[in-house]
């Protein structure tokens, strides 16, 4: 099944639901975005390398700031760079660059975010985009990274649960990590106030719950096993 134009969403997403779901929806349902000195940085890394025009080295081509769209996945965006490497006189292999300011993460969240673009290139223009890189601008080095079929099912699944996410308008709750302390959104998505407060809800909840329970006469068969009993008065948690 295809997406209409209207149900696109930017591919951005991806990458910002791999790394924090809550993070995606704050800034594709509700709309928040602030700028920290960070961000700011890779913002202005982003415009610099968009802002060059088409240039050739030798048997590449490249382009900057390249529109992407997949109806398919039901993204839309636009590339960093895209080389396009000559293969014979009538073929060029694209292969997407995009550019971070930091350096490489434990996770696939950037990685999933390329992949998204060279599935992009690859339903655009009908060829197959089997590698691709990303130049991480602590490192002033170029990370190579190979589309198989693990990261392409991965994008998949990420662009499928951005969709579900955007389209229920319903942002989850915040679950505090040390990396929230980089995240420009910090003061916005407030991950150890409203966390605190799941946390104590629940834990009361939990607590009135086992309280109206142990309360209950306990009616013992002799004929039940000890974790039989147990199992009767097992305490569901949310």
């Amino acid at each position: 099944m295809n997406y209409t134009e209207e149900d696109l969403i930017m591919l951005s997403a991806l990458q910002h639901l791999a790394l924090c779901p809550r993070q995606c929806a704050l800034i594709h349902i509700e709309q928040i975005w602030l700028e920290s000195g960070l961000t700011a940085e890779g913002r202005i890394m982003h415009e610099k390398v968009h802002e060059q025009d088409r240039e050739s080295r030798g048997n590449v081509r490249i382009e900057y700031g390249l529109p992407l769209r997949s109806l398919r996945l039901g993204l839309v965006g636009k590339a960093d760079v895209v080389e396009f490497h000559r293969i014979d006189k009538d073929t060029r292999q694209p292969f997407p660059v995009e550019y971070k300011r930091g350096k490489p993460k434990s996770d696939h969240c950037d990685m999933i975010q390329l992949c998204a673009q060279a599935m992009c290139l690859e339903e655009m223009l009908s060829i197959s985009v089997p590698k691709g890189a990303i130049f991480y601008g602590r490192t002033r080095r170029r990370f190579d990274v190979s589309f198989d079929e693990t990261l392409r099912k991965e994008t998949e699944d990420a662009a499928e649960k951005a969709h579900q996410l955007i389209s229920s308008g319903i942002t989850p709750p915040p679950v505090y990590e040390k990396r929230c302390e980089s995240c420009s959104l910090i003061g916005e998505c407030l991950p150890k106030k409203i966390g605190k407060k799941t946390s104590v809800k629940n834990y009361l909840t939990r607590m009135i719950d086992t309280s109206t329970t142990l309360e209950e006469p306990l009616s013992i068969n002799p004929g039940q096993s000890a974790v039989s009993r147990a199992k009767s008065r097992r305490v569901e948690t949310p």
